[in-house]
């Protein structure tokens, strides 16, 4: 099929230009597997458990991965890194907190950084510390982000801060379109999060995947609700974005008060249901609206590239008098 090519393509030795983004509990090794094998880059979120590192690398069989971590959690077990890197992978990813701290191990050991942020003064200090690919994370993504920046302002402005590093572009991109606009906007790829989640391969239920095919991104709300319900140790600077439902229903404006009485809430919440979809989490980003189907993740790259080819080859015209 036709080829996207463009820096990040030509640095990672990958065919199109589209990253999974690390979603602990979600990318895990047989999608990684499925996106590198169909010529994008698949990133595992494995946590920093140093046996579901080994576990989710030994499932991506012969691909060509990335191994994605949390940084703040990182800091909290930071031999875990030294497993990412002992299985050889094409790339380790941070995000979330301070990670240049941990470049200096990653170039060592003869890997990629590829580091997300979330501002513009976070994009200038990975630069300067040495990332290969700097991920620009507007707020409209799924899970957590940042809540300052939308994708569309922050991707162009974060490309003219750190070129010619690769910007990839990553918040409510679903389809070919946004990996159109992302290119023209500068950046040299894009990371998909909710769109994968959506995937046969994706570890999520098959009632968790019918949910974000019903969804619709006028229903997504950013904060810091559910981590106060289930993990409660990530940053304020970071709240999520998912899909309203009942429990979110129940507590938005009240958050003060969740909080005094968290302990409580946290046990009554720990007792519901994966699949409770009115009741437990389910993140999506702001291209939820896109997702219509569960193909398996090659569909989802060899249909994203085509229609982002159309889209450029189809643009609009420029009339000269």
């Amino acid at each position: 099929m036709p080829r996207i090519e463009t820096a990040l393509t030509r640095l990672l030795g990958i065919d199109h230009p589209i990253l999974t983004a690390p979603m602990t509990g979600s990318v895990g090794g047989v999608l990684a597997n499925a996106v590198s094998h169909a010529g994008g880059l698949g990133i595992i979120a494995p946590g920093p458990d140093i046996e579901i590192i080994r576990r989710e690398i030994a499932a991506a069989g012969n691909a060509r991965i990335g191994v994605g971590f949390i940084t703040w959690r990182l800091d909290r077990n930071p031999t875990a890194l030294d497993a990412a890197l002992d299985a050889g992978p094409e790339a380790i990813m941070l995000s979330f907190g301070d990670s240049t701290p941990y470049f200096r191990r990653i170039k060592a050991a003869g890997r990629k950084i590829i580091c997300q942020v979330q501002t513009l003064a976070m994009a200038r200090a990975a630069a300067n510390a040495g990332a290969d690919i700097i991920i620009a994370q507007g707020r409209d993504a799924g899970g957590h982000g940042g809540s300052l920046r939308g994708t569309l302002g922050l991707v162009p402005a974060v490309v003219d801060a750190v070129s010619p590093i690769p910007v990839v572009a990553a918040g409510g991109i679903a389809d070919g379109r946004g990996l159109a606009a992302a290119l023209s906007l500068g950046a040299a790829g894009v990371s998909m999060g909710t769109r994968f989640l959506a995937t046969r391969e994706s570890l999520w239920s098959a009632a968790r995947k019918a949910g974000l095919v019903a969804g619709q991104a006028d229903q997504t709300m950013q904060s810091r609700l559910f981590d106060t319900l289930s993990d409660p140790g990530w940053p304020r600077e970071f709240p999520a974005r998912f899909l309203r439902n009942t429990t979110s229903a129940l507590w938005e404006g009240k958050e003060a008060e969740l909080e005094a009485t968290a302990d409580a809430e946290r046990r009554r919440y720990a007792e519901v249901p994966m699949d409770d979809l009115e009741r437990r989490l389910t993140m999506s980003g702001e291209g939820v609206d896109l997702i219509t189907d569960v193909p398996t993740a090659r569909e989802v790259v060899e249909r994203t590239v085509a229609e982002a080819i159309a889209a450029l080859r189809g643009g609009a015209k420029l009339v000269l008098d």
